[in-house]
């Protein structure tokens, strides 16, 4: 029989233990978190191969913390790494987009569905900074591409009445992608109404140049 001395250095060790992998999977959460972001960044710079070392990197520390949820779930199921997923999901999604103009599912990226919807709504926001980006390249054309895909994915999330009991967040990310859309609208809008103006003054200019020379 355990004398109680034995049995509370037991339960400390396992404390401590538990402790440990604690700071260690919080530690490799933020990181997973951190290296998806770069990889958000380096996607917009057209740095695609970096992005996918990062993004190969953040998908190890998640498998990771997959193995370990199997013996300390309770440590593992947190909003960090919830977080993490999320983010890990918005990076692939939007070099899968990028890259091949399709949407990578949940399964290829070993995601949970509620982690890989919550990404989904992210990636709305990183269409509007490609939008951005051509509307300063004078690029309307891909500008509007842009925003076809923001109303694609906007949408689609509005058309799952009941993701928003099941997915929590959800609705949230939802009304601001509205906000974003709307107002990317306005500067594609902004945009084409100026170059079509400015394709109006070229063409009177042409007329007017050659009535004067008659």
């Amino acid at each position: 029989m355990l004398s109680l001395k034995t049995l509370l250095n037991k339960i400390r060790k396992e404390l401590k233990e538990k402790d440990r992998v604690r700071e260690k999977a919080q530690k490799d959460m933020r990181k997973a978190t951190s290296l998806s972001k770069q990889a958000i960044l380096l996607i917009h710079q057209k740095r695609f191969n970096e992005a996918k070392k990062l993004i190969k990197k953040a998908k190890e520390l998640i498998s990771m913390l997959n193995d370990a949820s199997t013996k300390y779930p309770e440590i593992i199921y947190s909003g960090l790494f919830n977080a993490a997923r999320q983010e890990y999901s918005e990076a692939n999604i939007f070099l899968n987009l990028i890259e091949e103009s399709k949407f990578i599912t949940p399964e290829e990226i070993n995601v949970p569905s509620v982690d890989y919807v919550l990404g989904l709504a992210d990636v709305i926001g990183e269409c509007r900074r490609l939008a951005l980006d051509a509307l300063r390249q004078a690029n309307v054309e891909k500008a509007e591409k842009c925003l076809q895909i923001m109303d694609e994915i906007y949408t689609e999330l509005m058309g799952m009445d009941e993701a928003y009991m099941l997915v929590p967040g959800l609705r949230r990310k939802c009304d601001i992608a509205r906000r974003i859309i709307e107002t990317t609208r306005g500067d594609v809008t902004q945009e084409l109404r100026r170059s079509s103006l400015e394709k109006y003054l070229k063409r009177f200019e042409k007329m007017a140049k050659k009535k004067d020379k008659l």
